[in-house]
């Protein structure tokens, strides 16, 4: 025999899963921050700040590369997500 279907148990899974996206963008977003950090150092270390100069550092444009690239995943997380219901003031 088939158990009966309740509403509440796909609610359950999605208020789960939105959490786990949440707490995956929320690590991810703590990562941008860290990268942005080491991008900066490593661009006073060598002097050059514009990525166009001949000089910038070949780390800072790969720590810029995967920084972007988390930025876009976040992006593409947080679409996923479910709106959040309007808070009344």
């Amino acid at each position: 025999m088939k158990q009966p279907y309740h509403s509440g148990m796909t609610n359950d899974a999605a208020n789960r899963h939105a959490a786990k996206v949440k707490a995956l963008v929320n690590e991810l977003n703590r990562r941008v921050d860290i990268l942005e950090s080491e991008i900066a150092r490593e661009e006073e270390r060598a002097g050059v700040s514009d990525p166009f100069h001949a000089a910038y550092p070949v780390l800072a444009r790969t720590l810029t590369a995967h920084r972007d690239n988390l930025r876009q995943t976040i992006a593409m997380l947080e679409q996923r997500l479910p709106p959040e219901p309007a808070q009344v003031a």
